[in-house]
């Protein structure tokens, strides 16, 4: 069963294929030349795109095809080589190019997901009985595109995570000169404001003791977004113990979730050969 349809696995694959290194089909230092063919990084590819989805083991999502360890160390590999987190940077531009980010609204909230495994991200969970839980601080545009997160454990408040949150925004370039931060009632603390005063930002923060959907304004963009993140099953009940795997299967969701958007804005006003038929 396919992971994700073909009209947005494709382009994906094009461009991660494009930052792969080039790698004989056999290894040269096999003392008699005769060394098993490497298996394909098509395939270990989709087998990851699969794990995210699904949210399966490697041991599940393993095959005669390919092994649960070769996964592991060809992801690892990538890590190691930046090309998850180059591969979210080019969708990015690539959004950024053709329809535009809106940097002068930004959202920024906090999300807890399960963390069974623990691990360096994980913390007590306020909200599941003190069981291992993580907290991401998320960052998005205007239209709800995914921008950054700062991972955490679940027993971390949303306002201390608030300052390295923004300073992800360093990361994008040129920005508007007028920056409004669209926060919850969650954030409504002279920390807060004297974080965002020390960035030059504004800040729409709701208040506390105030219904939310009398002030809701543009912070439904970041809850619909983590509803997108939590359609990736690694992400939602996370198994993965160290730090910077979990940034690589979240830089691989938010690339999907881009390029996805991208595909689907673009679609009323663009034609390319490989378009899809009916709008996504």
């Amino acid at each position: 069963m396919p992971a994700l349809p073909s009209w947005l696995t494709e382009p994906l694959w094009d461009q991660f294929a494009a930052l792969l290194p080039q790698r004989p089909e056999f290894d040269p230092a096999h003392p008699l030349g005769c060394h098993r063919r490497r298996i394909s990084d098509r395939v270990v590819f989709d087998k990851l795109l699969q794990v995210l989805r699904f949210g399966c083991s490697y041991e599940a999502i393993a095959d005669s095809a390919c092994s649960a360890t070769t996964i592991r160390s060809r992801r690892d590999e990538w890590i190691r080589l930046g090309l998850f987190a180059e591969l979210k940077q080019i969708a990015l531009d690539a959004y950024d190019r053709i329809v535009g980010l809106v940097l002068d609204q930004i959202a920024v909230d906090g999300a807890i997901t399960k963390a069974p495994g623990g691990g360096e991200a994980a913390g007590r969970s306020p909200v599941d009985r003190g069981k291992q839980g993580m907290k991401r601080s998320g960052m998005t545009d205007g239209y709800g595109i995914p921008l950054g997160r700062v991972l955490a454990g679940a027993n971390r408040h949303d306002s201390p995570l608030l300052a390295p949150t923004l300073d992800l925004l360093s990361e994008l370039g040129p920005l508007p000169d007028e920056i409004t931060v669209h926060l919850d009632a969650g954030y409504d603390s002279a920390n807060s404001r004297a974080v965002l005063a020390e960035r030059g930002l504004h800040g729409r923060i709701a208040r506390k003791g105030i219904k939310a959907p009398v002030q809701a304004t543009h912070r439904w963009h970041i809850e619909r977004t983590h509803a997108w993140q939590n359609a990736f099953h690694r992400l939602t009940r996370c198994y993965e113990r160290r730090t910077r795997v979990i940034e690589a299967f979240f830089d691989l969701a938010d690339t999907i979730i881009t390029v996805r958007s991208l595909i689907r804005r673009a679609w009323t006003i663009h034609r390319w050969a490989a378009r899809p038929r009916r709008r996504p």
